[in-house]
């Protein structure tokens, strides 16, 4: 199961942003930072849930407060 979670982190999520950004530009569509800005100007919420959404899975994923960071067997 780590090689699925290692592909699709390392290579899947590039890929197909890559292929997105690609085909917005070349068709003149729009981009996902422009996606991003216009969100956030119709609806100024979101850049406070995306903070929060990070934060969130900072700590989930890395803070060891709660476990300790010894291997799972």
């Amino acid at each position: 199961m780590n090689i699925y979670w290692t592909v699709w982190l390392f290579i899947l999520i590039p890929a197909t942003f890559a292929i997105g950004e690609t085909y917005a530009l070349m068709t003149g569509r729009t981009t996902l930072s422009r996606y991003i800005w216009t969100l956030s100007a119709k609806w100024p919420p979101f850049g406070w849930l995306a903070g929060v959404l990070t934060g969130f899975l900072a700590c989930h994923l890395w803070w060891g407060g709660i476990v300790c960071f010894a291997p799972v067997k």
